[in-house]
């Protein structure tokens, strides 16, 4: 019996390693498999071992040479293709993304920037969009930036900037918080009137949640404030909505940006008048809070927007 069952291995697995090898030469036909198997160095009997794995490597590459995006994708796995690495005992088979789903992970973490109210040449913002046109007027602040980001998060300290009407404030401060969030730093950038305006809107219950709105802008780890000094003041968008906001940024060292048409101390007039009515004292607290948060630096440039 034992003697029967020795015979009837060795006829298998000789039967196997003949299936194995008609297979191999099969694929070698391929230019494709057999370019692979010369790139990796492999023996005959490794070729064999790897047959099936291979083809479907091949398989994958064919498809990416013909595809035009990730809806196109017609490998096993979306936006990935098999493939093999070299390893000490022979080869480790593994996904490996492709350029389109590479650009998707990138955009999503882009996607990390949250955008209230500003224009898509702001969300789509990026150092090396920076040009030197009238780069004097705008070198220091630029130099400014290219600190933060070398530094960040050992530095923490924002930009309260000012300066003349469409000089590119809030431009060059987008370019550095969408490039942090590539990084996978949680980034906002609102417009200051658009935001007190969804704010309104989610306290009213038309939108999300008013808590969860404010919650999220308090806690991202950089935040810029655009245009401040452009909205009506009451005093709720004064002292419930910016000095929260301010409030708990400094009391966690959070970064903050703010841009303005107005400097700090024409901003502390704004803040001070409500309803013609003056309080001198809130707008001090706010002023206080900004101080602390941002480094107080002036802009004045040509009207890029022209």
């Amino acid at each position: 019996m034992e003697e029967l069952k020795f015979y009837t291995n060795k006829y298998y697995r000789n039967d196997l390693n003949d299936k194995l090898k008609s297979e191999y030469v099969t694929a070698l036909k391929d230019p494709k498999f057999k370019a692979l198997t010369n790139k990796f160095k492999l023996t005959d009997e490794d070729g064999m071992k790897y047959t099936s794995k291979l083809e479907m490597v091949v398989s994958n590459l064919k498809n990416c040479e013909r595809c035009k995006g990730l809806v196109e994708c017609k490998n096993e796995v979306n936006g990935c293709v098999y493939y093999p690495t070299k390893v000490e005992n022979g080869l480790d088979f593994n996904y490996v993304t492709c350029k389109y789903k590479n650009k998707e992970i990138l955009n999503n973490k882009l996607n990390k920037s949250k955008f209230f109210g500003l224009s898509e040449d702001i969300k789509n913002a990026n150092m090396s969009l920076i040009d030197d046109v009238d780069f004097k007027k705008r070198s220091k602040v630029i130099k400014c930036l290219k600190d933060f980001y070398d530094n960040y998060p050992n530095e923490k300290k924002g930009l309260y900037l000012h300066g003349s009407f469409g000089s590119g404030k809030t431009f060059l401060i987008a370019c550095l918080l969408n490039e942090l969030a590539k990084k996978d730093f949680k980034t906002i950038l609102l417009y200051y009137p658009e935001m007190l305006s969804r704010l309104k809107a989610s306290f009213d219950g038309e939108t999300e949640s008013y808590k969860d709105m404010l919650d999220e802008i308090k806690t991202s780890d950089i935040l810029l404030i655009d245009d401040i000094g452009a909205e009506t003041v009451t005093t709720w968008s004064r002292d419930e909505v910016l000095g929260t906001i301010l409030q708990y940024r400094m009391e966690n060292n959070l970064s903050t940006f703010i841009t303005s048409n107005l400097n700090i101390e024409e901003l502390e007039t704004h803040l001070s008048i409500v309803k013609n009515n003056m309080d001198k004292v809130k707008a001090r607290r706010i002023i206080e809070r900004i101080k602390q948060l941002t480094t107080d630096m002036e802009m004045i440039s040509v009207n890029r927007r022209n």
